[in-house]
This record gives C-alpha cells, sequence and structure tokens, in this order.
C-alpha cells in the first residue's frame, strides 16, 4: 500500500517520540517490530535537553507530558542515529523535523533530503511544549503553507505535516499544508493540556505547558480526521488514543490511510504486531 506517496507493508506506524528503536533492537533483536516503518523522534538544528522536571504525570484516562523535543541534534542525528535506523528498520524511516523559525525546518530538510538513510520527512508542527516554533506555526495557515512550500523546494522526498488539534480550525490547517505541496497529514499530535499544583495555582510541569496522549484523545482525533477528510485530498495518518484493532478501524473508517500508535506503546510494545495482523483479517 502507498500512503502520501511512501511504500508501506501495512498501514500501522508508531507516533513521533513514542518508540526507542536503539532499545527495541537490544531487547527484542529488531529496532521495529510489528511496526510497518518507524517515525523518529523530533530532530531540532541544535541538541536539547528538553524541559525541566516534572515532565510526566498520569491521568485516569491518559497521560500527560511536557517532554519538550530533547534530541541529539541534527549533526549526531545524521551521523549516528539515522545510519543505524538504515540498517535496522523494517520499512521507511520517516524523519521528524522541528524547529523554531523557518530557516531551522529547510536546513535539517536540506540535509536530510541527501541522507539515503530518510525515506520520508513529517514536519512537526504541533508540539505544545515549546514556546515557539512548531505549534506556533501550525495554528496558522499561512505560516503552515510558507512552511511546507519552503519544505516542498526543500525535497523530493515524501512530506508530511503533523497538525494539532488545539487550533480553531484543523480543517484550514489541512488545507494549507496540502497547498504547500504536501503528500499526508498526521492527524493530531497531543491536545495542549497540564497539572495543577494546588498550593501555587500553576501547573506542576518544569515547563508550564503540556500535552495530553492516550484513550481521552481518541474522539478528538476521529473529529480531526473526519473534518480534515472532507477538506482535503491528500492522505491522512490517523493518531490518538490507538489501543486495539477497533480503534485503528475507526480512524481508518473516518478517512485515515493509515494509523499511528503512541501512548499505548508504553505500556505494551507488542501492541503494533497485533494491531497490524488485526487489520489484516479484519480487511
Amino acid at each position: 500500500m502507498r500512503v502520501g506517496g511512501l511504500e508501506l507493508a501495512h498501514p500501522v506506524l508508531n507516533a513521533s517520540g513514542t518508540w526507542d528503536a536503539e532499545q527495541s533492537h537490544r531487547l527484542f533483536g529488531e529496532a521495529n517490530p510489528g511496526l510497518a516503518g518507524f517515525v523518529t523522534k523530533t530532530v531540532t538544528p541544535e541538541p536539547r535537553a528538553g524541559n525541566p522536571a516534572p515532565r510526566i504525570a498520569t491521568t485516569a484516562s491518559g497521560l500527560l507530558n511536557s517532554i519538550g523535543l530533547p534530541n541529539v541534534g541534527r549533526t549526531a542525528f545524521l551521523t549516528d542515529l539515522l545510519p543505524f535506523l538504515q540498517q535496522h528498520v523494517h520499512g521507511p524511516v520517516i524523519c521528524s523535523v522541528g524547529g523554531f523559525s523557518l530557516h531551522d525546518y529547510v536546513e535539517t530538510i536540506v540535509a536530510l533530503d541527501g541522507h539515503p538513510g530518510c525515506s520520508a520527512i513529517e514536519l512537526n508542527v504541533s508540539c505544545p511544549n515549546v514556546e515557539t516554533g512548531c505549534a506556533s506555526i501550525g495554528a496558522d495557515a499561512d505560516e503552515t503553507e510558507r512552511l511546507v512550500l519552503a519544505a516542498r523546494a526543500a525535497t523530493a522526498k515524501p512530506l508530511f505535516a503533523k497538525l494539532s488539534a488545539s487550533v480553531s480550525d484543523i480543517a484550514e490547517i489541512a488545507q494549507a499544508a496540502e497547498a504547500g505541496g504536501a503528500d499526508a497529514v498526521v492527524c493530531i499530535n497531543t491536545v495542549k493540556a497540564t497539572v495543577v499544583d494546588r498550593a501555587t495555582g500553576a501547573s506542576r510541569f518544569g515547563g508550564g505547558g503540556g500535552g495530553l496522549s492516550g484513550p481521552a484523545i481518541r474522539p478528538v482525533a476521529l473529529h480531526a480526521v473526519l473534518a480534515v477528510r472532507a477538506a482535503v485530498e491528500i492522505d491522512i495518518i490517523g493518531v490518538g488514543g490507538v489501543g486495539s484493532v477497533d480503534d485503528a478501524l475507526d480512524l481508518l473508517a473516518a478517512g485515515a490511510s493509515a494509523v499511528a500508535v503512541g501512548t499505548a506503546l508504553f505500556r505494551d510494545p507488542t501492541l503494533a504486531q497485533r494491531i497490524a495482523s488485526g487489520l489484516s483479517r479484519a480487511r
């Protein structure tokens, strides 16, 4: 099957930042068991430690995080991590790219365009855990289109835009991504959320803001996919609260061409394989 110009063995991927391919390879002998490819953690131009602790909190219906895009930075990603992924990942490697300006994104995309280990590029314009860039770009249709146009000019690789539901009209942002030349959109990232310190009235997260993932956002993801499907012609990768075959089938029925599993993988690393097998039987 083809999704956004990318050949996949089946329609199940991981959500960016929810699967450690290196650790998986050490533990299971496979970098991405059960997945049709691998979506990397978001890479930024410079290394980032991420937000100060605390960065994680649980809820009755999911997980809250304020991680803040920690990563090794573009140079180490290109010289160390991407060659490892090229060697050990089954299927395509989709490189998630983030930044705090259009220039940040384009420089990284130019570097990835010449690397055979990168099969496609996902533009993270939806992370709620950093103060500038990412979600501030993805909340504005004009900024989104401008970024995707610049990214499209910098690479011929399949180009995906990962969108936020924490905007006034996700369909409008998806249309802007399509107009800029995106091959697919990813719906959705975590939803803006936090936990409060009762003593101070402030967020308990060291970085302030945060994002909610898990079962609580599944209906939000379904709403986003339905709205975006009615607005654009390009493919959709549905993300948000996928924890079973039925959850994946709902997103596919709503108009997604593929799904990505995120938070549920922390609890059950074998889940992707079971969902892929279940979808094969159901379809």
